[in-house]
């Protein structure tokens, strides 16, 4: 992250600046994504063998919207409706976060951008382990370089954490801007987690309201284009 940006970011009060975990740039299987083009990325996606789950997904979930989305929302994994349609966030679960994106102002496509850690679906929509997501993030690391986005919004605790880079809860991390790359980032619930624990949809609006202050920040603080 440049000074100018750091000081931007502490001016607006984000902060602080986590980053993810290290992946040793010659471990086994791990693609180099660096220069990558989209056109490029998502081949590589799609032809992945770098962890077992080559071996039982249906095809891989690349990520789907608008590639210069100023928003980006980052899922864990796949489930079973997402590996047979090789989109994120498809059934039940897509059409909460649908709803979510509509409460704010939003749109699945038009300035979004959504996608997850892992491109393949874990069997049993089981978790997925360190060794699964440490290769698939430089394909999530290279995504967010062409994106660009102004701001991240992590749904679920893998997703969260993968990103801040440290193990702890949703609770701890909600309700505050974090910030991954000099990107300011919010953490809200997952949508499946919603649709199981209707209590906490009432803490995912709060999020989401602050997500979309964040943003309105953002956009204020940002100088004119001549």
């Amino acid at each position: 992250m440049t000074g100018r940006r750091e000081l931007y970011l502490q001016e607006m009060g984000l902060g602080p600046v986590w980053r993810a975990r290290a992946v040793p740039a010659d471990a086994p299987g791990l693609v180099d994504t660096g220069t990558m083009d989209w056109a490029e990325l998502k081949a590589a996606v799609a032809g992945c063998t770098a962890c077992e789950l080559h071996k039982t997904r249906t095809r891989t979930v690349f990520g789907v919207g608008d590639e210069n989305a100023d928003w980006l929302f980052i899922g864990e994994a796949p489930g079973a409706d997402e590996d047979a349609q090789g989109e994120p966030f498809v059934g039940q679960a897509g059409k909460l976060l649908d709803n979510m994106l509509k409460s704010i102002g939003l749109k699945r496509g038009d300035n979004v951008y959504i996608a997850n850690v892992v491109k393949s679906r874990p069997p049993g929509n089981r978790n997925p382990l360190p060794d699964e997501i440490a290769a698939c993030m430089p394909f999530l690391r290279r995504q967010i370089e062409l994106i660009q986005p102004k701001l991240i919004v992590t749904l679920g605790k893998v997703a969260s954490e993968t990103l801040l880079g440290r193990e702890a809860t949703i609770a701890s991390l909600r309700g505050k801007v974090h910030a991954y790359q000099g990107i300011p980032l919010i953490v809200t619930y997952h949508p499946a987690y919603l649709l199981r624990t209707l209590q906490d949809k009432a803490r995912a609006w709060e999020d989401l309201c602050l997500a979309k202050q964040t943003m309105q920040d953002l956009c204020s603080k940002e100088p004119a284009t001549l």
